[in-house]
């Protein structure tokens, strides 16, 4: 949930713009094409929901942008835990988002500019349902399973992220390097889940281009000492950090024993949040400014969506045979195209992929993304 920077290259930039609008403008697959959905309006300082008591199960909001930012939007209980959003959704562009809600109280939020603040209204859902993998035993497998993985994927994280700590505390440049992006590849697969504990995702995931001035001075995480290693070329100093980063990653791992996943809100939602990371900061280079080690994050939130779909493809599979034949010939043709990127254990520095290469990769992201935003639609049926 962290808005992008603006690119200094023109080029760059229109590929960014027509990823948005790709990945932003697609149908979720809810409320029949759209006829059933709850109209919400957002704008960069508003955010109009047509209807604001709603029963439980299976909704689907309507959601138009009619500012001149990209905007998000998000459900959110009163504690302001997000349950579940969507991004980057451009001007003027229209995207059914679906939800599965039990009864209860909820906000939701239009978040301008992608800052994750904004204007908000309640929400009251009431009646039965809203549990997705209750009515599908299937679903509620595909949840356990996926629960299972991000606990792995947290553990991994912290191993390797040990590795790359110590050889930063140790002053050793070259080792801390080389630890630097698989330390990272385990996060890069369940941000999304991540991003549902409070502000552990920006103290260990924060870039230096998303920062107001006034917050540079709490600037933490792995692009700090990222920058530290290529751009400054010494870690003299910055001990604490790899410190701190190693406590933010084992106070994530200590909030995940109340972890919960919803196939719907957590796993097809998280999934299409994952791949417009892709779109909107490793395709263009963003993500990894100093190390260029953007493909190895790519690789990360293609692998996290994949095994989202996985898990969720018998279902899809029996309820739209055609968006799994989709689903599974658009993956085949991302993992194939950044293979041919691999150079060892690894990936090439991203600023030796030219410009028709990049625009390849972000063509392949645009053809899996459409059918990805349909992902959440067909499971919630």
């Amino acid at each position: 949930m962290r808005s992008s920077s603006v690119l200094a290259l023109a080029g760059v930039t229109a590929l960014s713009a027509s990823l948005l609008a790709a990945c932003g403008g697609g149908d979720d697959g809810g409320g029949k094409g759209g006829g059933d959905a709850i109209r919400v309006t957002a704008s960069d300082n508003a955010c109009e929901v047509a209807k604001k008591d709603v029963p439980a199960g299976k909704i689907t909001f309507k959601v138009f942008n009619k500012g001149s930012q990209a905007n998000e939007f998000e459900i959110l209980r009163p504690d302001g835990k997000i349950i579940a959003e969507r991004e980057n959704i451009g001007p003027g562009t229209t995207v059914n988002f679906v939800v599965s809600l039990a009864a209860g109280d909820y906000k939701a939020l239009c978040s301008a500019g992608q800052t994750g603040k904004g204007p908000s209204q309640d929400i009251k859902v009431t009646g039965a349902g809203g549990a997705a993998g209750a009515a599908d035993a299937r679903l509620t497998n595909a949840a356990s399973e996926y629960k299972t993985f991000v606990l792995a994927q947290v553990d991994d994280t912290i191993a390797k992220t040990q590795k790359f700590a110590d050889a930063v505390k140790a002053g050793d440049v070259a080792k801390a390097k080389e630890l630097y992006a698989p330390s990272r590849l385990g996060w890069e697969t369940i941000e999304p889940v991540a991003e549902k504990f409070g502000d552990i995702d920006p103290k260990v995931d924060a870039r230096e281009a998303d920062l107001k001035p006034e917050e540079k001075a709490n600037w933490s995480g792995w692009h700090l000492l990222e920058k530290a290693l290529w751009k400054d070329g010494s870690v003299k100093g910055k001990e604490q950090y790899a410190d701190r980063l190693m406590a933010d990653l084992k106070n994530l791992k200590g909030q995940m024993a109340t972890l919960t996943i919803d196939p719907v809100n957590d796993m097809a939602h998280g999934a299409k949040e994952l791949l417009d990371e892709v779109a909107t900061g490793k395709v263009t280079g963003e993500e990894e400014a100093f190390s260029h080690t953007d493909l190895w994050d790519f690789k990360g939130n293609v692998d996290g969506a994949k095994k989202v779909y996985d898990l969720l493809r018998p279902v899809v599979q029996e309820k739209d045979a055609q968006l799994a034949k989709d689903l599974d010939d658009n993956f085949t043709a991302v993992e194939n195209l950044l293979a041919k990127y691999e150079k060892g254990d690894g990936y090439v520095s991203y600023d030796k992929v030219g410009a028709p290469e990049r625009k390849a990769l972000g063509d392949a992201v645009n053809a899996l993304g459409e059918p990805l935003s349909k992902l959440a639609g067909a499971v919630a049926k």
